[in-house]
């Protein structure tokens, strides 16, 4: 099988996100970063966003060396109701006024101990995994339901709906986005605002590197037996704000290569 960066150097362009705008959160790295590639790759203009500026400019780059349209916004957030208002402002700005495409990926996963979590750590995990989606969504999607057209897809997890003996807040905070998606479907779907969720399951990146023979191990009992890739995710999102998807409103895509709803061994 080919690796996520081995897929990612191999897209071939089409036009089905031709002249849409989108916004990834959380894409220097990882899953938004094969996200943000993959929508490229499909014609889409894509802000790129995260904390280290560098970075994201590095997927930018990648981005328009593959002949797509990006443009770096670095933002924390974690940070003030304010500090995601002029983010969302500055993000539609960068995309010539409109934003027709908003992933919620952004996320931070302290797996721990409840007795272990630290109080800043929680108030982390509050804030950027639950606050910013919906401040995001309260800023973008009423400007999409007037134009009659838009999509969101966040980010969840197959853990959202699992009881595993650490990650309370964490877990939690997946069972919110997923809860929050079709709330936002019922709310914003009549005007023709299409919102979903997708659910990755052990998924390989550069931020859980250094956990690589863990979800080696969580994986090997699942039927694909191997941890999820970045772009797989990044493939069903793309699936989900074409126009190919336009009945999907409120769902929860799993890809997770099964290990919430199978059992091999």
């Amino acid at each position: 099988m080919k690796s996520n960066e081995q897929v990612l150097q191999s897209l071939i362009s089409d036009r089905r996100l031709a002249g849409r705008t989108a916004i990834v959160t959380g894409s220097s790295s990882g899953i938004g970063e094969a996200i943000a590639r993959v929508l490229a790759a499909s014609g889409a203009a894509v802000v790129v966003s995260g904390r280290n500026t560098a970075r994201a400019q590095s997927v930018v780059d990648t981005i328009t060396a593959a002949g797509g349209t990006a443009h770096a916004v670095p933002a924390d957030l974690s940070g003030s109701y304010d500090d995601l208002r002029e983010f969302a402002r500055t993000a539609t700005e960068a995309l010539g006024g409109r934003v027709d495409i908003l992933i919620n990926n952004a996320g931070i996963y302290p797996v721990l101990p409840t007795s272990m979590l630290g109080d800043a750590d929680l108030d982390a995990v509050l804030a950027t995994n639950i606050r910013a989606p919906h401040v995001l969504v309260a800023e973008l999607a009423p400007a999409m339901a007037e134009r009659g057209s838009g999509a969101i897809v966040n980010i969840g997890s197959w853990m959202s709906r699992v009881g595993i003996p650490a990650g309370a807040a964490y877990t939690a905070s997946k069972a919110a986005i997923e809860q929050m998606t079709r709330t936002w479907a019922a709310e914003f779907g009549p005007r023709g605002v299409n919102v979903n969720t997708v659910a990755p399951g052990a998924t390989a990146t550069p931020g859980n590197a250094a956990d690589a023979e863990q979800l080696a191990v969580m994986a090997a009992g699942t039927v694909a037996g191997t941890p999820v890739r970045p772009v797989d995710i990044a493939f069903a999102v793309r699936f989900l704000v074409s126009d190919e998807a336009r009945y999907a409103h409120g769902t929860v895509l799993d890809i997770d290569g099964g290990i919430a709803n199978t059992r091999v061994s």
